[in-house]
């Protein structure tokens, strides 16, 4: 069993954001549903908006087991090799 202890600070590390795209006409998008209520509408509508102003299309869609789980390194790798722009949904 593992015990956190809430009262520590978080330990720092370095993190790298992925190159953002000049523009949005013609990607490949990926979704990922993390199962909140209402997540899968919000990507739809968001991926149909997309369509018609950006002619984007969804080429991969993940859903999360719950939205405290991670998606595995099988469903990374799909979105990487298969989406140019991922957006992963709330909901709520």
């Amino acid at each position: 069993m593992k015990l956190f202890d809430p009262t520590t600070a978080p330990a720092a590390r370095a993190l790298a954001l992925a190159r953002r795209p000049t523009t949005l006409a013609g990607l490949r998008l990926g979704l990922v549903d993390n199962t909140k209520f209402n997540s899968d509408t919000l990507l739809r509508k968001l991926a149909e908006r997309l369509q018609q102003r950006h002619d984007t299309r969804v080429t991969v869609t993940r859903r999360k087991r719950s939205p405290s789980h991670e998606i595995d390194e099988n469903d990374i790798k799909t979105l990487r090799s298969q989406a140019d722009l991922v957006v992963s949904g709330i909901g709520d």
